[in-house]
C-alpha cells in the first residue's frame, strides 16, 4: 500500500452554521461549496471541509489504489475502522496512536500494469 495525502482536511460539528460563520467572518476563508450537510472553505495551501455529521475531530485524508486491501492492511497492523463505506469506496481509520483518517480509493488508480504500447513497425532508420 502506497498512501497520498490530499490537500484536504475535514472537521466536523454539530453546528455547522456557526463554524462557517467563524471560519468565513473571523479567518477570512472564501466559501466554495456550499450544501446542507457540508461547507467548502478555501484555506490556500488545503481545502477546509465542515462537516455536519459525528465528531471524528480533524480528520486528514490520505488516496491509495485499492481501499479493501488498505483496509486488511491497516487492521493488520493495529488500526481499528470507525466508519466504512464500501460505495464510495471509503473508510475512516483510527490508527494505533488514536488519529483518525479518511482512507479514499484515488479515482486515477491503474490496478494492473497496461500493457506497453508498440508500433505496427518499427521506425525507418535514417
Amino acid at each position: 500500500m502506497q498512501a497520498r495525502a490530499t490537500k484536504d482536511v475535514l472537521l466536523q460539528t454539530p453546528h455547522l452554521e456557526e463554524a462557517t460563520a467563524f471560519y468565513r467572518d473571523v479567518l477570512g476563508l472564501r466559501v466554495f461549496m456550499n450544501t446542507p450537510d457540508m461547507v467548502g472553505l478555501d484555506a490556500g495551501a488545503f481545502s477546509l471541509y465542515l462537516d455536519r455529521a459525528g465528531s471524528l475531530g480533524p480528520v486528514l485524508e490520505f488516496l491509495v489504489d485499492d481501499v479493501a486491501e488498505a483496509r486488511r492492511d491497516l487492521l493488520d497492523r493495529g488500526c481499528t475502522v470507525k466508519a466504512d463505506d464500501p460505495s464510495i469506496p471509503r473508510l475512516y481509520m483510527r490508527d494505533p496512536f488514536g488519529l483518525i483518517y479518511n482512507i479514499g480509493q484515488d479515482p486515477h488508480a491503474v490496478k494492473d500494469d497496461p500493457e506497453p504500447i508498440r508500433d505496427p513497425e518499427p521506425p525507418p532508420h535514417y
